[in-house]
């Protein structure tokens, strides 16, 4: 277990990395033995840091929810992080230069909440019964942690990921809601293009099954902490595509088919 004194130093690493736009170490070299409840301790240091900075929390991401992503960081169940204010983008926006180190897209959809969703029994008609609607969603990742060490050759894992807000960074928010009792969710699906040319397509079952179970799943998690998903925040509940590199002069389209199309496009 790593000491309260290790936390907030490695919150501090992360924190400045973002605001200098550049990545650090795998902090899981210099933490070998740190716990996932380490990860989550070094996590809400770092949210804390962000508020104390004056930024709003908004909601939650869920992360690896998808057999492929969960074995690339050997670990068997998702994880998430938490959506601040400056992360909203607007559909069909443009990300100014030198905002994120190394971003990339995920397609996913969004639960936009109306009431709290408690732990610690939470079921997917609970998640269902707390949804205001659901809405197309893009996810910008960011990693302010080096993806492999050059020294070492190790890959970052399940430590660093959820330390570094489960590599949170931006959100795009469009196309068509629909109330959460509206649509198959299991079947909505996007075709991810980048610069017109398709990368990935997938369907809302590839989010272990059915997209409401993420949040389910985080709802129940919180509650380990005392702590819940809110009346009027947005949750994304996991990416059911591979992500995409988003570069310089990219422009990325997510067509969602009856639920609309969503972009953002990245400055030269």
């Amino acid at each position: 277990m790593m000491t309260p004194d290790q936390v907030k130093d490695a919150a501090a690493r992360l924190f400045e990395a973002e605001r200098e736009r550049r990545q650090i170490r795998l902090l899981s070299l210099d933490f070998p033995a740190a716990t996932m409840d380490d990860a989550y301790r070094v996590q809400a240091a770092l949210v804390k840091r962000k508020v104390a900075s004056g930024l709003a929390i908004k909601g939650w991401k869920i992360g690896l929810t998808s057999k492929a992503m969960q074995s690339a960081l050997a670990i068997d169940i998702p994880d998430s992080g938490v959506l601040f204010d400056d992360m909203f983008f607007d559909d069909g926006g443009t990300v100014p230069t030198g905002r994120f180190i190394q971003p990339r897209i995920e397609a996913e959809i969004a639960f936009v909440m109306k009431a709290p969703l408690k732990g610690p029994d939470v079921s997917i008609d609970d998640v269902l019964d707390a949804t205001d609607y659901i809405t197309p969603a893009l996810e910008i990742l960011d990693t302010r942690i080096e993806r492999v060490n050059k020294e070492t050759g190790k890959v970052r894992t399940f430590f660093d990921t959820i330390s570094d807000n489960a590599a949170n960074a931006g959100i795009v928010i469009g196309g068509r809601s629909a109330g959460p009792r509206e649509a198959d969710l299991r079947w909505i699906g996007a075709i991810l293009s980048r610069n017109g040319e398709v990368e990935e397509t997938g369907l809302g079952a590839g989010v272990l099954d059915h997209p409401a179970k993420g949040i389910v799943w985080l709802a129940n998690r919180l509650h380990q902490y005392g702590m819940q998903i809110s009346a009027g925040q947005v949750v994304l509940s996991g990416s059911f595509v591979r992500p995409v590199e988003a570069r310089h002069g990219d422009d990325i389209v997510a067509d969602f088919g009856p639920y609309g199309t969503i972009s953002i496009a990245f400055a030269r």
